[in-house]
């Protein structure tokens, strides 16, 4: 007899919850609903290593080789699970049971696999094979380090044109704040110019993780920056998304990250809208 599998909730994105490599069903605050991940990067690899991500045991690194065929065959048996199986009834929530996209995140960078323009020609295709293209999005959540890669712009290019969308990792703006978040270093600059980049060829959302570091939230001069990168952007972008700690971090950091309150958060938001930009939270 088969063990029952437990319901999906947005406090759980294990990647191994439906017993594929590449494709896992998630529970997404930020979609409202059924998000059905594609992960080009089973090795844990990343060539960020930001101190909130849930990913244990992550590595330096780049996406490995991707079995395009394999990829294609789970895509189209969780879908198909999802669309017409018990899927919907035995592993999520009532409230929740609405497809809302695919999407492109997993345990690092997408857009660091040698197969990801062929990764969205395949979603692309197996969309409108099951007649869902322009009722779901398809989604790349990226930290947008890659845009200038061969390739890469192009593939988000093709991600615009099937009813695609970006959402850019934007978590600060001073080379001090994405040195201590993201553990890289990067001059804000580049950043600004490749999410214009980006925003040119696909609708682009930044989203911004947000929490307390040492019992403290982020110093002013940090956010005047992170809101001057953002007036910089908002004739390009279509929103921010700005988002707390929902997992625990499976970085060394984890004990000195704390979340803000909604209030503390909310404050920001209307900083942010007074640009101009449409502002999600998700405390």
């Amino acid at each position: 007899m088969n063990t029952p599998k437990p319901q999906l909730d947005t406090t759980d994105h294990d990647r191994d919850s439906a017993g594929m490599t590449y494709v896992y069903p998630v529970v997404s605050r930020r979609a409202h609903g059924i998000s059905i991940g594609i992960n080009l990067n089973p090795n844990n690899a990343c060539n960020w290593r930001c101190i909130y991500c849930q990913v244990p045991d992550l590595t330096r690194g780049a996406a490995p080789e991707v079995d395009l065929a394999q990829l294609e065959r789970e895509l189209r048996q969780m879908l198909n699970d999802v669309l017409n199986g018990s899927f919907m009834q035995e592993r999520v929530p009532e409230e929740r049971r609405r497809l809302k996209d695919i999407a492109f995140s997993g345990n690092g960078e997408p857009t660091s696999s040698h197969e990801f323009a062929q990764s969205i020609v395949i979603a692309d295709r197996v969309m409108r094979d099951l007649d869902l293209a322009g009722e779901i999005r398809l989604r790349l959540i990226t930290n947008g380090s890659l845009i200038e890669k061969p390739g890469v712009l192009d593939a988000i290019a093709h991600l615009g044109k099937c009813n695609g969308e970006v959402w850019f990792k934007v978590d600060a703006a001073t080379q001090e704040g994405i040195a201590r978040i993201n553990d890289v270093r990067l001059n804000p600059q580049g950043v600004l110019e490749r999410l214009r980049l980006c925003a040119q060829q696909c609708p682009t959302w930044v989203q911004t993780c947000i929490f307390a570091l040492d019992g403290e939230p982020p110093q002013d001069h940090e956010i005047e920056a992170y809101l001057d990168l953002l007036r910089q952007a908002a004739d390009v972008i279509a929103g921010v998304h700005l988002y707390g700690l929902a997992r625990p971090s499976m970085q060394p950091e984890a004990p000195r990250l704390s979340r803000l309150t909604e209030t503390w958060m909310n404050t920001l938001a209307g900083r942010i809208r007074q640009l101009g930009l449409i502002v999600n939270v998700s405390p």
